[in-house]
């Protein structure tokens, strides 16, 4: 009989990434970090730069990372466009849009739509495709766009 033995590899537990979702609205932005094991949330005014910025120091800070960690966020594309991809690509942060009619969805059954609901299940795909999952239908369909 062998004997299982489970492995860890560098990849199994990243902490070295920071991971950020936006749920953008048209007064609060709230968002979600995440270093792939613990999250933590918090809202802002929308459209406030500094904000974001000092939330981004605090979450390094909080969950022990280094200040020139890799940075991974994502955001549904919508009416904010792509000023704020624009502005995340300049400050050294690998960003993503996602398409909001992609996110997977369980159709038969009700489900509370909440913006803490939506923005935990954007950082979940988001570390999901980072991490290198396949199937992108099953996590919806992220878009990296090209603007100058």
């Amino acid at each position: 009989m062998t004997e299982a033995q489970m492995t860890r590899t560098d990849d199994s537990t990243e902490t070295d990434r920071l991971y950020i979702a936006f749920e953008l609205s048209n007064t609060k932005w709230k968002l979600m970090f995440s270093n792939g094991i613990k999250r933590r949330q918090k809202s802002i005014s929308a459209g406030d730069l500094d904000s974001l910025m000092d939330q981004i120091s605090l979450a390094k800070s909080r969950f022990k990372q280094a200040d020139n960690v890799e940075i991974f966020s994502c955001y549904e594309a919508g009416r904010d466009g792509f000023w704020l991809h624009r502005y995340l690509i300049g400050c050294g942060i690998n960003n993503v849009v996602v398409d909001s009619s992609s996110i997977e969805v369980n159709r038969r059954y009700r489900r509370a739509k909440t913006d803490r609901i939506d923005v935990a299940k954007l950082v979940g795909m988001l570390i999901r495709y980072i991490k290198g999952e396949q199937k992108l239908g099953d996590i919806g369909t992220f878009y990296v766009p090209y603007v100058k």
